[in-house]
C-alpha cells in the first residue's frame, strides 16, 4: 500500500514528506494507521549518523487495522500504543526484562527485520526501516506484535504516544529501577520530556526533596509544575545549589542528558550508598569519575525504557495519567504531519514540552 513517510535521504539532512511503498503484516507484525507519534531526542540523535534513506520514529500511538495470522494479542479496531522489538527468546526477554534484550540493538537499530527484509520501499528499493520497532514517521507502519500494546480506546491517542518512549523511560527509571522510597530524596538532569515525566514519577513515589536542574528555564517551571521541589539552574552553579538542598547529598539522581560533565555532578550530589540512573543517549560517548566519587558505595546504572515490561507498565502508567496522577500531557504541543519540520525544530531547540505529530 502507498503510505506517506517522513524520509531521511542523508543523514544530518532535514527529513522529506515521501510517499513509500508499505508491503503488509508478515504473520507475527501488525498493521497499524498512526493517529499520532511523538518526536524523541534519540530521533534526532540518530538522524545524524543512521544507514539512509530510512523512516525513523518510535513514539507512535493508532489503530489496528490487520493482524498477521499468528498474533492474538490485538486486533482490527484496537487502539495501540507503540514501543521497542524485543525478540523474546534470549534470558532477559524470558524472565521479564525485554528492555535488556540480547539482541536489542540488533532488532531496533539495524533498520531491518532480522532475515534482513524491510517492510519499507522507495522508488522500489527497500530502505532501511524498523527503528525501534516501528518506524512510526509515517501515517501507517508494520511492527512486530511484541512492540504493540492495546490501550483503552477512552486514551486520548495524541498522547499515548510519547507513552512507549520518553514517558515510560523517565517514568521506569524512577518506578521501576530506583524505587525510592517515601521521604527520599531524587536529584534529575535534564528536565526535558524524560526528566520531567521522572519528576512526576519521583511524586507519585513519595519522594520528599525533588531537584530538577536545566539550563532552560521553562522546562524548570514545567517540572515545577509536575511537582518539583527546587528548581536549580544548571551551570557552574548548580553543584553549589544541589549541597545547599541537600548537604549529606541526594539519595538517588537521574541524568537524561547524555553529558559526561552532568553526569559526573549527578554522580557526585549523590549521598554515600546513593544511586544515579543514567537513560541520556547524548553527545558524550564516555563517563568519567574520579575513584573516590563511587568508593563510598554510590553506583551507577543504566536503564534502557524505564527497565519496563511494556505490555504491563504502558496500561498503568496510562490509568495514573487518566486519575490525574501523571499529568504529562501538559509537555504536548501538537503538529499536523505537514508541518513535520517545524516540529523537529521546535523539539531540537526545547521550545516544546514533548512535540507530537498528528495525522
Amino acid at each position: 500500500m502507498r503510505v506517506t513517510a517522513a524520509v531521511l535521504h542523508s543523514p544530518g539532512e532535514p527529513f522529506a514528506l515521501r510517499d513509500v511503498e508499505l508491503h503488509g503484516p508478515r504473520p507475527d507484525e501488525v498493521l497499524v494507521r498512526v493517529t499520532s507519534v511523538g518526536i524523541c531526542a534519540t530521533d534526532l540523535e540518530f538522524a545524524t549518523f543512521f544507514g539512509t534513506p530510512a523512516v525513523l520514529g518510535h513514539e507512535g500511538a493508532g489503530v489496528v487495522e490487520e493482524v498477521g495470522e499468528r498474533v492474538t494479542s490485538v486486533s482490527p479496531g484496537d487502539h495501540v500504543a507503540m514501543t521497542f522489538h524485543s525478540c523474546g527468546r534470549c534470558r532477559q526477554c524470558l524472565t521479564g526484562a525485554p528492555a535488556y534484550c540480547a539482541h536489542f540493538d540488533a532488532v531496533n537499530f539495524s533498520g531491518r527485520r532480522p532475515d534482513g527484509s524491510s517492510a519499507v520501499s522507495l522508488d522500489g528499493t527497500e530502505i532501511n526501516a524498523h527503528f525501534l520497532g516501528q518506524s512510526s514517521f509515517a501515517d501507517h507502519v508494520v511492527a512486530p506484535a511484541r512492540a504493540v500494546v492495546p490501550i483503552g480506546k477512552d486514551v486520548d491517542l495524541t498522547v499515548a504516544g510519547p507513552f512507549g518512549c520518553g514517558f515510560q523511560t523517565g517514568a521506569g527509571a524512577v518506578l521501576n529501577v530506583l524505587r525510592p522510597g517515601p521521604g527520599s530524596s531524587l536529584a534529575v538532569f535534564g528536565a526535558g520530556a524524560v526528566g520531567a515525566a521522572s519528576v512526576a514519577a519521583a511524586v507519585l513515589s513519595g519522594c520528599s526533596v525533588v531537584a530538577a536542574v536545566d539550563l532552560n528555564p521553562a522546562r524548570l517551571d514545567t517540572a515545577t509544575a509536575l511537582g518539583a521541589t527546587h528548581a536549580v539552574p544548571a551551570g557552574d552553579g548548580a553543584a553549589d545549589a544541589l549541597r545547599s538542598i541537600a548537604p549529606d547529598g541526594f539519595d538517588f539522581a537521574i541524568d537524561t542528558t547524555g553529558r559526561a560533565d552532568v553526569l559526573r555532578t549527578a554522580v557526585e550530589s549523590l549521598a554515600p550508598l546513593g544511586r544515579c540512573g543514567v537513560v541520556g543517549v547524548g553527545p558524550s560517548p564516555e563517563m568519567s569519575f574520579d575513584w573516590r566519587s563511587v568508593l563510598n558505595g554510590r553506583t551507577v546504572t543504566g536503564v534502557i525504557a524505564g527497565g519496563s515490561m511494556p505490555q504491563v507498565f504502558l496500561p498503568k502508567l496510562l490509568d495514573l495519567h487518566a486519575a490525574g496522577r501523571f499529568p504529562v500531557d501538559r509537555l504536548v504541543t501538537r503538529f499536523p504531519f505537514d508541518r513535520f519540520d517545524e516540529a523537529v525544530d521546535a523539539a531540537r531547540h526545547g521550545t516544546v514540552g514533548k512535540a507530537v505529530l498528528t495525522f
